[in-house]
């Protein structure tokens, strides 16, 4: 049974609970974890208690409620009795379970930690959440411009799991600032940041004001641009909690070091409702105008804002995974700050070409040959995920009178790149034929061997 909780404690407002008594069966590899074994104490905090009442208690729905999560009262002087190394919690945690991360976070943060819920599969959150058999909060930010279906398949979770999902929507005033300004599609023009700045990660802020940590999706395999290094447990670096300033908030990943395919496999095994859009070809969920089905060979990430670079495929809610730029400017560092990666496209099929060879090449008017080239960035997960059918390519042509290279376009050559080669975002893919000094950009984004050797053959 479902519970509604109103607190007596510093922030006011109802609050959605999984049952308790709601104890899983043990299924294969999965059981509930034994509290017994769970540590409860690193950060403790002083709170009145709170009265408990059934959910049935009230209407299903009242606009008149305010999410308990932005609702942010003067607080209670906290007494923090011990304070937690989170570091040294992530190493330990490091080859934990998602289920005990789960149950390490909701034991140790209580009423004061909320899953956030984009409506993807991401619902392995809340499925590992009910199987702790703890009380749990889950909040989604309604930014205005999602699927039907997301809205349908919150629909379905509410009822599924017999809660209450926390909605966090944007200012009115904001955004009918920026649609009034701007237009209803400005960020296909500027970039989506401003637009996901009003209508998510406001919201979001406000959420986390009314929280001490929060849950969230985020997988290492999602993003390797952004998100290689997520840990399973941290300080949040870009937002605050509800006691105010750095460090005030715990940001917990339970699936950071889980593949998607095991996510899959466990929603199947559970038996876990899912967005009918994933039977749609879309993997990575987000509004409606900004998201889109992937096609084979492509990363799950360039569904989404899939006209600009790779590593601006963060909307904000996640910003402390962006690095700054470490200052390299030999081609080898990327803006995200990682480490040097391992060029791409290595095989004696391709040639590679320097700004000199680009230069010369899209001067001439009358080439001996055709070429293809490839303009890329080896730290992009997109560039990556083309290097088996690009090589491939390179192969096949090997021979046949079209020349194939590559081109490194990011650092200080991606000014030029996107002054003189048509550059957008990567890869990008360019024909140079024997009679134009033209190139012709491929713009399909199907870049499978068959593809490309099409749109090889219908211009050489």
């Amino acid at each position: 049974m479902a519970l509604a909780v109103t607190s007596s404690s510093a922030i006011s407002g109802p609050i959605s609970y999984a049952s308790s008594e709601n104890k899983a069966p043990q299924i294969g590899s999965f059981r509930p974890v034994d509290r017994s074994n769970v540590s409860l104490a690193a950060v403790t905090f002083s709170r009145r208690q709170s009265a408990v009442k059934p959910v049935n208690a009230e209407p299903k729905r009242n606009d008149s409620i305010v999410p308990f999560a932005a609702t942010v009262a003067a607080p209670e002087v906290a007494e923090k009795v011990e304070v937690e190394d989170y570091e040294q919690l992530a190493k330990e945690l490091a080859t934990a379970s998602p289920l005990e991360i789960m149950d390490k976070a909701l034991a140790k943060f209580g009423n004061d930690i909320a899953i956030a819920f984009s409506g993807a599969e991401d619902v392995a959150l809340i499925e590992y959440a009910r199987l702790t058999g703890r009380p749990f909060r889950v909040f989604s930010l309604d930014t205005g411009r999602l699927n039907p279906e997301t809205y349908q398949f919150f629909d379905t979770v509410e009822k599924h799991y017999g809660i209450r999902i926390e909605y966090m929507f944007p200012d009115a005033v904001e955004v009918q600032g920026l649609v009034r300004s701007k237009g209803l599609f400005s960020f296909y023009e500027d970039g989506h940041q401003e637009c996901c700045r009003v209508r998510k990660v406001r919201p979001l802020r406000r959420a986390l004001k009314g929280l001490r940590a929060w849950i969230t999706g985020q997988r290492k395999d999602q993003s390797p641009g952004t998100r290689a290094e997520v840990p399973v447990v941290q300080v949040d670096p870009a937002f605050e909690g509800l006691d105010g300033g750095v460090g005030s908030l715990v940001k917990w990943n339970p699936v950071a070091n889980v593949q998607g395919m095991d996510i899959w496999n466990f929603l199947r095994a559970m038996n876990v409702p899912v967005n009918s859009l994933h039977s749609k070809g879309y993997i990575s969920i987000g509004c409606e105008p900004c998201t889109r089905p992937v096609l084979p060979g492509q990363h799950e990430r360039e569904g989404r804002w899939w006209w600009e670079d790779a590593k601006a495929k963060e909307c904000g809610l996640h910003k402390g995974n962006l690095k700054q730029e470490d200052g390299n400017k030999n081609g080898n560092g990327h803006a995200n700050g990682a480490a040097t990666v391992s060029d791409l496209f290595d095989t004696q099929s391709l040639v590679t070409l320097t700004r000199t060879g680009m230069e010369n090449l899209a001067k001439l008017e009358n080439r001996k040959e055709p070429w293809l080239v490839v303009l890329y960035a080896p730290w992009c997960p997109f560039c990556q995920a083309m290097e088996g059918s690009y090589v491939e390519l390179a192969e096949k042509l090997a021979g046949s009178g079209v020349k194939v290279g590559k081109f490194r376009a990011d650092g200080d050559e991606k000014e030029f790149a996107q002054r003189e080669l048509q550059l957008g975002s990567f890869p990008t893919i360019l024909f140079f034929p024997k009679h134009s000094s033209q190139p012709i950009k491929y713009t399909s984004e199907k870049r499978d061997v068959d593809s490309l050797m099409a749109f090889v053959n219908a211009l050489r």
